[in-house]
């Protein structure tokens, strides 16, 4: 493996780790629009607060690698998608900023209608940020990003079937991920009654996403043809593990296994993740971007490799002691549960 192929592959681990850790946040927010009504809905909502509440800002962190990293050692491709997709993107920036802001705000203001207000934006900005992010997603991997400045049409590279497929996915998966997750975390946070709630909509979930991917098989064939032919031909083993997991995740969540519900879950869509990446692969922008022409050179690769070394060494420990302190947590007490 060169210099060009493991820094491509720490950019798709980064991207895999936000779809997996800012997916699920993304679903968790879709959960809380659905919740209902503001009293029959609290229970679930605190619930989401509280599981999102310590490290939800840490999610973004992979975004914010994954484009520094395509900026510096990818740059060519860097400026192409922003310059074709800067609709998309810099509507999913947008939600992203006012998905966190109201998040916090919700917390800090007494007024319920400030509180509605709030949970709206958040709630609604949990959807469109997600689908704004699989269209993007689609514009690239049905070959409407070409290679140059600005050299894509701004609106149809994100405006077609394939893309509104990303997008509906993507808050498909998100929604999935979150309900899978949530089911553990009820039940580790003494909500068994949640749990029983997060488990029918996970199964509800990933039948649904289900019957969408195989709806989109059609529309792969006649609008991304090169896609359908690397999905079904050299990425056809990794298509094949992603839906083993997914079957898995849907058995263990009727046994109510909700440790390994999540490994299963996770395990399908990082591997719908590296499904699209071998399906394209050697070209970042299909159908002629090819990996080592449009690379930096080896003097911006090879340091930035040492640092990615380096800093993993602290980040990965630091990230997995921050997550299991907060697994490790007493529940908080219910809002009904306090003294009056």
């Amino acid at each position: 493996m060169n210099a060009a192929q493991g820094t491509l592959a720490i950019l798709w681990i980064g991207l895999t780790l936000y779809a997996l850790m800012a997916g699920a946040d993304f679903g968790a927010g879709v959960w809380d629009l659905l919740a209902g009504n503001p009293r029959r809905g609290l229970p679930q909502r605190e619930l989401i607060e509280e599981v999102i509440g310590p490290i939800w800002e840490a999610n973004h962190v992979w975004l914010i690698f994954v484009v520094t990293l395509l900026w510096t050692t990818f740059p060519p491709v860097f400026a192409s998608v922003m310059s074709t997709l800067y609709i998309p993107l810099t509507l999913a920036a947008i939600g992203i900023i006012g998905r966190g802001a109201a998040f916090a705000f919700r917390k800090a203001v007494m007024a319920l209608w400030q509180q509605r207000l709030f949970g709206g934006v958040f709630a609604l900005s949990s959807v469109l940020t997600p689908f704004f992010l699989g269209t993007v997603a689609g514009g690239i991997a049905s070959g409407r990003v070409p290679l140059g400045l600005a050299r894509g049409d701004v609106v149809t590279s994100w405006v077609n079937p394939t893309s509104f497929l990303g997008g509906i996915l993507a808050i498909g998966t998100c929604a999935y991920l979150a309900a899978m997750y949530l089911c553990h975390d009820a039940v580790r946070l003494g909500r068994p009654e949640l749990a029983e709630v997060f488990r029918h909509r996970a199964m509800i979930t990933g039948a649904v996403v289900g019957v969408v991917v195989l709806a989109g098989i059609p529309v792969l064939y006649f609008d991304a043809p090169g896609l359908f032919h690397g999905l079904t031909h050299r990425a056809l083993p990794v298509a094949i593990v992603s839906a083993v997991a997914g079957l898995a995740s849907m058995g263990l969540l009727v046994v109510r296994r909700y440790v390994l519900v999540r490994v299963g879950a996770a395990v399908a869509v990082a591997a719908v993740m590296w499904g699209w990446a071998v399906a394209q692969y050697p070209y970042m922008l299909p159908p002629d971007a090819y990996y080592a022409r449009v690379a930096a050179p080896s003097t911006v690769l090879d340091p930035v490799l040492i640092v990615i070394a380096a800093g993993a060494v602290i980040l990965f420990p630091s990230l997995g002691y921050l997550i299991a302190l907060f697994q490790r947590r007493e529940p908080a007490a219910r809002r009904e549960d306090l003294p009056a």
